[in-house]
């Protein structure tokens, strides 16, 4: 089915009686009551065991896999006794260890710096070189350059080399690695961007790769210091991490599910990312979703009432490292990703609520009007917008036509500590935590409610036109979750 053909039948699912009505009395004021029932909830209580219990929860290591049977305990509290752990394989586990540099001339200076995600150990007393400065990662430029990287330290200037957009250029950055370790360089270093030398925690790859050379990333000052210094002459550093590199590692995904009472074999899904980087204690990013979908099911479960369709609750691993759990479920459920009705994801912190993200969908955003006019203009969140993305968990669904909601938010608070040290507790907002919540719980019961789907699946070659029009196609490609 072409573009065309596949947006003709969207339009006559919603003109010749899929369109979803404005819901009916019972199921709005059923919708009230949860939102309700998530503003007086304890869900300022829960984000602090979360976040202060477990702290850092990076995929596969103890802090995870400990906060994963905490979530599973949580939803069987709440009655749901459909709970259970999906695991899923990542290709490398890895855990930091200890991490110092120090510029050794022109100046002695030591440098603020850590090992950047899934980066090996340095050998033992470290890596040490002349930095050779990166500011254009594309193949014949590096090439023309080989002879010098031979036993340097290669520092790759992000602000440059991103400017174009990372979707654009993550391809090419990560093709440089291999490349940078066969012509003879030592290490690598990231620039990072934000002031007062703070980092912000990544990686180099898409996926749970090791770096093929020992990797750090550098406060914005330090790097500073050293271009200048360049201007001058040669600039050695040094810098020696120590890792923990385990090889492929089991990774869990936190499934329950509450059966429907009258369509039990179409079901709705409400996730988040359980797993978070490891500078902070992940409440922005991504406890805050996390605990969202916990209220909700606390919500739902309180009811005394089964919804019509089944819901699924997951709280994903992997998402750091490219939504690698939430892409696992989608290709272990195959078979009944045609009874998904829709997909809600939140992984955007607690920023004041906006509305839904439908993703380039003009038929979901059409269906949606009536929920968002009817219900969820009332809690503040009746926006929709039509902006496509690829950086959290609704993404794999979306490549499978499934309709996908993505939470949006004010995302100003998110930015300021996100995958940073500050990422703790006590940057989240209590009202617009809830506000976040309450939406989804609303949301969540008016789409399970109504007898027919919010919207239609739409097939291969739609999801390719909204993935080319928002220029995801080639990354998506080059990472193995899409074949054109």
């Amino acid at each position: 089915m072409n573009f065309r053909r596949a947006l003709m039948v969207s339009f006559l699912f919603l003109f010749l009686g899929g369109l979803m009505a404005e819901p009916n009395a019972e199921v709005r004021e059923t919708a009230d009551r949860l939102a309700g029932s998530v503003y007086i909830g304890p869900s300022m209580h829960t984000l602090r065991e979360l976040t202060d219990g477990f702290g850092g929860r990076l995929s596969g290591s103890p802090a995870h896999n400990h906060a994963a049977e905490w979530a599973a305990a949580k939803f069987r509290s709440y009655g749901i006794q459909d709970v259970r752990l999906e695991s899923f394989t990542m290709a490398n586990g890895w855990t930091r260890g200890t991490a110092h540099g120090q510029m050794l001339s022109p100046m002695a200076r030591t440098l603020h710096l850590e090992s950047l995600g899934w980066s090996p150990s340095t050998p033992a007393g470290g890596v040490k070189g002349e930095v050779v400065v990166v500011e254009d990662v594309a193949p014949g430029i590096l090439k023309a350059q080989t002879e010098k990287f031979k036993g340097k330290i290669v520092l790759l200037n992000l602000s440059k080399i991103l400017a174009p957009g990372w979707v654009k250029v993550l391809p090419a950055l990560e093709q440089s690695y291999p490349f940078f370790r066969n012509a003879g360089a030592v290490g690598l270093v990231f620039s990072d961007r934000d002031r007062n030398n703070v980092l912000n925690a990544t990686s180099g790859y898409w996926g749970a790769d090791l770096l093929p050379l020992p990797g750090a990333q550098i406060g914005m000052e330090d790097w500073q210091l050293i271009r200048r210094s360049l201007e001058n002459g040669p600039v050695t550093v040094e810098f020696e991490l120590q890792n923990v590199t385990p090889g492929p590692t089991e990774v869990q995904n936190v499934i329950a599910e509450i059966r429907g009472s009258q369509q039990p074999d179409e079901w709705i899904l409400i996730g988040a990312h359980l797993d978070s980087w490891d500078y902070g204690t992940g409440a922005q990013d991504n406890g805050t979703g996390s605990v969202m979908v916990l209220e909700v099911a606390r919500a739902i479960a309180a009811l005394g009432q089964k919804p019509r369709r089944s819901i699924r609750f997951a709280l994903w691993g992997g998402e750091e490292e490219g939504l690698l759990g939430s892409y696992a479920y989608t290709q272990a459920h195959l078979g009944e990703l045609s009874k998904c009705v829709a997909v809600l994801n939140t992984d955007n912190g607690s920023g004041h609520p906006k509305g839904w993200k439908v993703e380039s969908r003009e038929d979901l955003k059409t269906a949606m009007q009536p929920i968002s006019d009817s219900v969820l203009k009332d809690l503040g969140g009746g926006d929709l917008s039509l902006e496509t993305t690829y950086d959290t968990d609704h993404g794999p669904f979306m490549l499978q036509g499934i309709p996908a909601l993505d939470l949006w938010v004010d995302m100003k608070p998110y930015v300021e500590v996100h995958h940073k040290s500050s990422d703790t507790y006590d940057k989240v907002d209590p009202v617009d935590f809830k506000a976040g919540g309450a939406i989804v719980a609303a949301t969540a019961w008016v789409i399970a409610q109504d007898p027919k789907p919010i919207a239609p699946h739409i097939d291969h070659a739609a999801v390719a036109q909204i993935l080319k029009k928002a220029e995801l196609d080639g990354l998506l490609t080059f990472v193995g979750q899409w074949k054109p």
